[in-house]
């Protein structure tokens, strides 16, 4: 086999054969730890019952200081219950600049958050992939319906595509060279 196929086969195992943002691919390689992406799907959910519409993408920006979209927006009526999409332990259950936001620290270094969510949890609570964090308010900038949950992960300082971890997000070719 060629070196160019050998790459391909990997980065499609390594991101479940889903699509991520060019930028996203290497991001999820190299940051998320082995031990997140060798978690068995079942292992995460979907944050919205019945599989939500996705009405805004992962769009990183090229830089950590500009603008981008740094999870994804899912359509839900307001009220919806939003639940975590992984087991982990409640880190933040609170307001971010007059708005709801509830984060969970996952096995692995890996932290989802979910915006705006009125929370029916608190910080240092055990949570498991599934429970219950609370209710979906509306009024999420940009958002083309009654109401969206923006869905956000990160391992460390890089944010990563949510989607991935259900092996949905999305795969670009990279060029081998710099």
């Amino acid at each position: 086999m060629s070196v160019r196929l050998l790459v391909l086969l990997f980065v499609v195992a390594l991101v479940g054969g889903g699509q991520a943002s060019a930028r996203a691919a290497p991001a999820l390689s190299r940051a998320a730890p082995a031990s997140a992406r060798a978690a068995p799907a079942s292992a995460w959910r979907w944050p919205l019952d019945g599989g939500p519409p996705v009405v805004r993408r992962f769009d990183p920006p090229a830089e950590p200081w500009l603008a981008g979209h740094r999870g994804v927006d899912l359509a839900a009526p307001p009220g919806a219950t939003v639940h975590a999409a992984g087991a982990g332990t409640v880190v933040f259950a609170g307001l971010v600049a007059g708005r709801p936001v509830v984060s969970v620290e996952h096995a692995g270094g890996l932290r989802t958050t979910y915006e705006p969510v009125e929370p029916v949890v608190a910080a240092g609570q055990w949570v498991d992939a599934g429970a219950p964090l609370g209710t979906l308010r509306p009024g999420h900038p940009g958002c083309p319906v009654a109401a969206c949950l923006h869905w956000g992960l990160r391992s460390g300082e890089r944010y990563l595509d949510p989607l991935s971890l259900l092996g949905l997000g999305r795969v670009r070719l990279l060029p081998l060279g710099g």
